[in-house]
């Protein structure tokens, strides 16, 4: 699959859009209903699924779109995908509910590949800042606001310096303090969607993000290549322990992840913050 830059301009322009139909839902209320997995759903999440499947087929009607809203796919059928795009209309829907305007909008390209399903190209929005966060392999990453288009670069960690680390809750911090290294200090940001938190790293506003808890493959995806294309990296953090794992893509019949950490450098250094006894 060959990502250009007129197929890069098109999906952005189709995020965007899909952001002002979500502001027209926010801007009034909307029902909220329970999932299956007993997380919530409103006709803002299910509204935009559908405008995203029907605008990304028609924008390469030979790929699948397999949506959060709508991904009740078999592995079996799955697999067959040479490549196929991956979407969360709606990512954060509690703080859509809520009213923080922490939500975003997640639009992954997937390719098979000999080592698995890989990002290619991602695109994380967030409508009510009115800025996208978005890479392809090899292309590097950027951020696009109203004014322009930067590319995202690596800050490198310092650690004489507090380090930032993106939270969902205090729950998460009090639990994730038990596993840092004591010897260095941490600051810790409760923000919403998990895309947001990762656009936090990939924009250096935290040194990284780490999530205990449910997500699925819509949530990393995007930033994957970001991350990668920054030199940042996403891991496996189900152990609780820093490891080199990376998170994998279209493996399994499920598509919920493990805990993940995710770095906005490839500093050594973080070994050593991921190790709480280390002298």
């Amino acid at each position: 699959m060959v990502v250009n830059q007129t197929l890069i301009s098109q999906v952005l322009a189709i995020a965007e859009e899909a952001g002002k139909i979500i502001l027209h839902f926010y801007s009034r209320n909307v029902a909220v209903r329970q999932k299956s997995d007993h997380t919530p759903v409103t006709d803002a999440d299910l509204f935009v699924s559908q405008f995203l499947i029907q605008e990304l087929q028609k924008l390469t009607p030979e790929l699948p779109v397999l949506s959060e809203e709508c991904c009740q796919i078999s592995l079996e059928e799955r697999q067959n995908w040479p490549a196929y795009w991956l979407v969360d209309p709606l990512d954060g829907t509690q703080q859509f509910i809520n009213r923080t305007g922490q939500f975003g909008i997640l639009i992954t390209l997937l390719e098979k590949t000999p080592q698995g399903f890989q990002p290619i190209f991602g695109v994380i929005h967030a409508p009510i800042a009115q800025q996208s966060f978005f890479a392809h392999q090899q292309g590097g990453a950027f951020k696009k606001t109203q004014q322009d288009v930067v590319p995202l670069t690596c800050q490198k960690l310092n650690p004489a310096l507090p380090i930032k680390i993106a939270v969902s809750s205090s729950s998460t911090e009090k639990k994730l303090r038990t596993l840092l290294n004591p010897h260095f200090q941490y600051e810790f940001i409760q923000y919403g969607s998990s895309g947001l938190k990762s656009a936090l790293v990939a924009d250096n506003q935290a040194h990284c993000y780490v999530r205990i808890g449910k997500t699925g493959e819509w949530d990393t995806a995007p930033a994957e290549i970001i991350l990668r294309e920054k030199q940042g990296r996403v891991f496996d953090f189900s152990t609780h322990h820093f490891s080199l794992t990376p998170l994998t893509y279209n493996q399994r019949e499920s598509l919920i992840n493990p805990d993940f950490v995710m770095l906005g450098d490839d500093h050594p250094l973080w070994r050593e913050i991921f190790t709480p006894f280390a002298e």
